[in-house]
C-alpha cells in the first residue's frame, strides 16, 4: 500500500511538472528586441495614428498572454507628437529604425487597417512584406484604401479577415 501510495504521489508531482504556464514577453518600442529568444515573434502594425487611434494593440496582448510568444508592439507610451517625421530627428529616427528591425525579426507581422484612418506609414509596410508569407491583414470596412489592400492581399495570398474575433481566430491558428 505505502508503495502504492508513494508511485501515486510521484505521478501527481510529475503531471504537475509538465504542466506549461506559458506567458507572453511584451517588447514595447523603443525597447531592444531580443536577439537570443527563439520563441515566435508577431509585429502588432497598423494604425495608430500618432496615437490617436483606438489601442487596438492591447486588444491582441491581451488575447495573447498565455502562449509562449514575443509581441513586438510599435506603440509608444512615451511618443509625442511634436517630433518631426524627418531622419535628422533622433527620436523619429530611433522609432522608424526599431520598427524596421520589429519587422524584419518578425515571424507574424498582424496589419490593422482601422476605418477612418489613412496609415500611410501602415500601407508602406504592408507593401515591404506582402511578399513575405509573413503577413495577417485586418481590413474592415471603412477603411480608405480597403480596395487596394484586397487586390494586393489576393494577389500575393494574404490572409485578410474583416472583424477583430475573426483576425484573433487566425492568429491563434498560427501559434
Amino acid at each position: 500500500m505505502r508503495r502504492l501510495l508513494t508511485l501515486s504521489l510521484l505521478l501527481l508531482f510529475s503531471a504537475d511538472s509538465f504542466a506549461q504556464n506559458y506567458q507572453a514577453t511584451i517588447i514595447k518600442s523603443p525597447n531592444a528586441i531580443p536577439p537570443e529568444d527563439n520563441r515566435l515573434k508577431i509585429f502588432l502594425g497598423g494604425s495608430i495614428d500618432m496615437g490617436k487611434s483606438e489601442n487596438w494593440q492591447a486588444r491582441i496582448e491581451k488575447q495573447l498572454s498565455n502562449y509562449n510568444v514575443v509581441v513586438l508592439n510599435p506603440r509608444r507610451e512615451d511618443w509625442n507628437s511634436e517630433w518631426k517625421p524627418i531622419s535628422t530627428n533622433k527620436n523619429f529616427r530611433k522609432q522608424v529604425e526599431w520598427e524596421l528591425s520589429a519587422l524584419e525579426a518578425s515571424d507574424i507581422i498582424v496589419m490593422y487597417f482601422a476605418p477612418g484612418s489613412q496609415s500611410p506609414i501602415s500601407l508602406l509596410e504592408f507593401g515591404l512584406y506582402a511578399k513575405t508569407d509573413k503577413l495577417i491583414v485586418l481590413c474592415p470596412d471603412g477603411f480608405w484604401r480597403k480596395g487596394n489592400v484586397e487586390i494586393v492581399s489576393e494577389k500575393y495570398n494574404v490572409p485578410t479577415v474583416n472583424t477583430f474575433n475573426e483576425l484573433i481566430v487566425e492568429l491563434k491558428k498560427l501559434l
